[in-house]
């Protein structure tokens, strides 16, 4: 015990012998911001080429002690211009404004899984997306809503307008056929679930029919727990050159979210109170009746009805009356943050209630964070975060229907002149023109998703080893995700179409899914600066750990006892089970190389090992390198106007697991004659299995003009992805009819550019823009099995083809005496974007968010059911004037062309705008004495309006969900929604 209490008196002597041989100079003052004065705590003060520094509290003051006579102070802050200073032994006091900054070039970004870079130093185009982008403008329902139309490189399709969510990220075009297609999410460290499990409607609608396993369901995505107003920022590697960091894992891009933390200084408390309403954005509208039309479309029985009705002014606009209901939309929040020097805290609260379009459904959500940060020494820091969300969704019953029992299939027939209304005792008259009467399913049915999900994270830092030139820490980490979603999904006996021996009597589907992911990770990171005018080293080496295991239990109950629910209280059950376990193991390692901000290389090798593989003790490599030039920083750049020139290039390799099972062959359950017993699956294991492997090349420029008032950034890029895991068909003679091979190769190409500008500031008004620009085309530039449909209704209706040479997205069908020719192409042509803020007088900010989506079609069909149910709208017209009406002429092009359902989905679409005052401090002192120390009230709205000549609801539609290949596919789904609200915040 004394030789150990030696040893560290000797290390504690030589640690500080560095400082004891300089004088010191301890300097003071505070950081506001430039515009309106404002202190600014948080902001960090750091000793350039040294890890001497500290933070200014919550009235902007700091006080720092140099560890030289003189020296080089840097103060920066996220969304601020950083600046730096020269000090020496004079300098006592130093106040700082610091200016907003246009862009994000100074903010730091995540460039491995402990380090971070400037934003001027990256050689890899990484997305960033601010609190003010996420939550700044509006109110969004759920997280990835809240950055949908954001995002440089992203096509993000809305599933459906269901509450609770339900959106589909792809980062860079297509990366997998088979395989996951959704990005990894990783919150403050922790790689979290983003599953959309079924529900087991299916059973009732017999939409997977006919051998498909596809999920119709239309379930929600689990991102959307998150509390969008908890998030600091979102940053997203899209392509392999940057998420080579996370491996096998990263076959999609990374999101890696950063929520909100505490700062040193006094408590802030914020509450914020949001109210509003959401109303469907487009009707289809009603087909105008008459006589002669109704006996024509529903024969001479239907003429009494219509006249009865007609006659009474009885004729039902029954899609406004499904989809009309004007939804209140209610958010509370309530933020808590503060701490010392030494422990700094953050709490924030959500209650949120929304009501859907359709009557019966909705979304609620309660959700509590606490976050903590806590210096227990010089050597040791560490970071909690936790997070607990209760969700409830109820999303009603849409979407692709073969028993004709969804709302809007069955809307989709029925007149305007039946009714379907209750009598006074409640009981519902049968819908003589549909399976089911949609009013009476809407009412009595329960679809809803509840979830009760803990997130933890805990982050410790231990400096090893710490001099003025160089450090050594140990960063250990560890996350848990854990969520318990129930669905309930009840069609009580009395349903028209659950009756009368026509469905099962009454269905209880119950199911029970428990998810847990761990990760663990170790890294040691050592800096070294070698002097300010030479080489910075920043070296990582690490080893991480990732255990996700899912279990989902699915119980479907039929021939119900009466009005009872319970599995138990049925004739029939069916049970199902899937339970997916996956380990991996991984290590890693990176090198970056920084000479005076003027050239910046980075090299980096993760190496992976899982279960999912085919040899699970086998390590897959993920190189990664890149190489930026900051040709502004060098001497010999004399142009003042161009403050910023970059030169960038990276490589980078990432993974794709083989979908869980597709190594093995499994057995299912079988019963002769009373006997229990297994037998063979039809589908193959294929024990020779490859991951897929994605290789990308990106370059780009970024350039600063007008003291960085102008940007630009852009990129192009190249990503192929080889061994493509395809589940073919197999020769009946093998036993099998389907099996898993790696039987190709897909390319994505690209450009990506973005301009962000300042072009007004006065003291009286300041205007920051954005717009962005990006496009993708992908081909299959391999494929060694025969081509194949995926995806779609058939050549008939229009289906996805896939076939080498071809694009990966392309949408084949039949085209009259031509055969199947290509039809269409669900990749959009281009996006853009085009984001402003307007200050005015530092107390009114007016902002926007248009979004451009050029190209890119979808598979329509439900103009075909109107068609074919004599509701279209446009129905009797006679748009080209050939004299046959629209609807028939549609109608007889089926099982002659699939044209007419292959539709242009292009749109321009506000997709968000905002209004807000902020109380001046004058007025805020003079009425409340100090105590308030915020006041702030507005207005708001989300996708308020689109354009778009699409013939349907929302062009940003999928009726198959978002993690396949085929999005953009629509059969009568649950229609968008605009978000209205008015914003009251006080913060003390």
């Amino acid at each position: 015990m004394k030789k150990l209490y030696t040893m560290k008196v000797i290390i504690l002597f030589l640690w500080m012998l560095p400082f004891a041989l300089f004088g010191q100079t301890t300097i003071s003052g505070t950081v506001t911001d430039f515009g309106s004065g404002i202190a600014l705590p948080g902001v960090s003060v750091v000793v350039v080429g040294t890890t001497v520094g500290t933070t200014t509290d919550a009235s902007g003051s700091y006080k720092l002690q140099l560890p030289t006579t003189s020296g080089k102070v840097q103060f920066s802050f996220l969304g601020y211009v950083a600046q730096t200073f020269n000090v020496n032994a004079s300098t006592e006091t130093l106040n700082v404004q610091l200016q907003e900054k246009t862009t994000s070039l100074q903010e730091v970004v995540v460039t491995g899984l402990a380090t971070t870079v400037k934003r001027t130093n990256l050689a890899n185009a990484v997305s960033t997306i601010s609190t003010k982008e996420i939550t700044g403008i509006t109110s969004p329902q759920t997280m990835d809503a809240a950055i949908s139309g954001k995002l440089v490189g992203a096509n993000i399709v809305s599933n459906s307008g269901a509450p609770g969510g339900g959106i589909a990220i792809k980062l860079r075009g297509i990366t997998s056929v088979f395989g996951n297609a959704q990005p990894l999410y990783v919150v403050d460290g922790v790689i979290i679930d983003n599953s959309s499990i079924s529900a087991g409607l299916n059973a009732v609608t017999a939409a997977a029919s006919g051998g498909s396993s596809s999920n119709q369901d239309n379930p929600s995505n689990r991102i959307a727990d998150l509390n969008p107003d908890d998030i600091e920022s979102i940053e997203v590697l899209k392509g392999a050159s940057a998420a080579a960091i996370y491996g096998s894992l990263a076959s999609a891009g990374v999101v890696i979210i950063t929520t909100k933390r505490g700062a040193m200084g006094k408590t802030l408390v914020d509450f914020s109170q949001d109210i509003g309403w959401t109303e469907v954005t487009k009707l289809l509208g009603m087909r105008e009746l008459n006589e002669e039309r109704v006996r024509d479309s529903w024969g001479d029985e239907a003429v009494p009805l219509f006249l009865e009705a007609r006659n009474a002014g009885r004729l039902i606009d029954y899609e406004e009356e499904l989809y009309g209901n004007k939804g209140l939309l209610l958010s509370s929040k309530l933020n808590v943050s503060g701490g010392t020097e030494k422990t700094r805290f953050f709490v924030g609260g959500l209650i949120q209630d929304e009501e859907g379009i359709v009557k019966t459904t909705g979304y609620e959500k309660k959700s509590i964070r606490f976050n903590l940060d806590h210096v227990l020494s010089k050597r040791f820091d560490f970071s909690l975060s936790t997070n607990y969300i209760n969700s409830s969704a109820d999303r009603g019953l849409t979407n692709n229907d073969n028993a004709g029992v969804s709302f809007g299939v069955a809307l989709s027939s029925t007149p305007s002149f039946v009714n379907l209304f209750p009598d006074a005792e409640g009981n519902y008259p049968e819908n003589p023109f549909a399976a089911s009467n949609f009013l009476q399913t809407r009412d009595l049915m329960t679809n809803n998703e509840e979830t009760n999900r803990f997130l933890g994270g805990f982050t410790l830092n231990t400096m090893l080893y710490e001099t003025l030139r160089s450090s050594t820490k140990l960063v250990i980490r560890s996350g848990l995700d854990f969520y318990n979603l129930k669905t309930t999904a009840i069609f009580p006996r009395q349903l028209q179409f659950q009756s009368d021996g026509r469905g099962t009597n009454g269905a209880s589907i119950q199911g029970n899914t428990n998810n847990l992911n761990t990760n663990y990770a170790a890294f040691l990171v050592n800096n070294t600066n070698l002097g300010e005018d030479v080489f910075s080293f920043t070296t990582t080496l690490g080893a991480t750990r990732e255990n996700f295991n899912q279990d989902n239990i699915l119980n479907v109950a039929t021939q119900l006892i009466k009005t009872q629910t319970n599995l138990d209280q049925s004739g029939a059950v069916q049970v199902s089970q899937d339970q997916l376990k996956v380990r991996n193991k991984g290590l890693f390692f990176q090198e970056e190389v920084n000479f005076r901000d003027r050239i910046i290389a980075t090299a980096g090798l993760r190496l992976d090992k899982s279960s999912n593989n085919a040899d699970v003790n086998k390590f897959q490599a993920f190189p990664k390198a890149s190489l930026a030039l900051n040709v502004a920083n060098f001497d010999f750049w004399t142009m003042e106007r161009v403050a910023m020139l970059k030169l960038r290039v990276a490589y980078g390799e990432s993974g794709g697991f083989p979908p869980f099972g597709s190594k093995y062959t499994s057995f299912v359950a079988s019963n002769t004659g009373g006997l229990p017993g297994l037998l063979v699956a039809v589908q193959r294991g294929n024990e020779n299995i490859k991951q897929e492997r994605q290789k990308e090349l990106e370059a780009g420029v970024d350039i600063g003009l007008l003291g960085d008032k102008v940007i630009l950034e852009a990129t192009v890029y190249n990503k192929t992805v080889s061994d493509l895991i395809i589940n073919q068909n197999l020769k009946p003679s093998t036993g099998f009819t389907r099996g898993y091979v790696n039987a190709g190769e897909l390319r994505n190409r690209g450009i990506e550019l973005a301009l962000s500008a300042t072009p007004f500031e006065t003291a009286g008004l300041k205007w920051d823009s954005r717009t962005s620009f990006w496009l993708n085309r992908s081909k299959i530039t391999e494929l060694t099995i025969p081509p194949f449909t995926i995806g779609g209704f058939g050549n008939t209706l229009g289906t996805f083809f896939i076939e080498e040479g071809k694009s990966a997205t392309q949408i084949t069908g039949i085209k009259g005496n031509e055969g199947v020719q290509v039809l269409g192409d669900s990749q959009p042509d281009f996006q853009m974007n085009f984001h402003n803020f307007f200050t005015i007088k530092q107390n009114f900010t007016f902002s926007f968010l248009f979004h451009w989506k050029n190209g890119g079609d979808n598979i329509n069909l439900t103009e075909l059911l109107t068609d074919l149910g004599g509701t279209s709208p446009d129905y009797d017209d006679d748009d080209n004037g050939d004299g046959v009406p629209n609807a028939e002429e549609r109608v007889r092009a089926l099982g002659v062309s699939a044209e007419p359902f292959v539709q242009d989905a292009s749109y321009l679409r506000l997709r968000e705008i905002g209004l807000y005052y902020t109380l001046p401090n004058t007025l805020l002192d003079g009425a409340f004495g100090g105590f308030v120390r915020t006041l702030k009230v507005g207005a708001s709205a989300n996708n308020l309006f689109i354009i778009t000549d699409y013939k349907s609801y929302d062009p940003e539609v999928s009726n198959f969900g978002g993690n396949g290949l085929s999005t953009g596919v629509e059969v009568m789904p649950f229609p968008n929604s605009r978000r209205i609200f008015f914003h009251f915040a006080i913060g003390f």
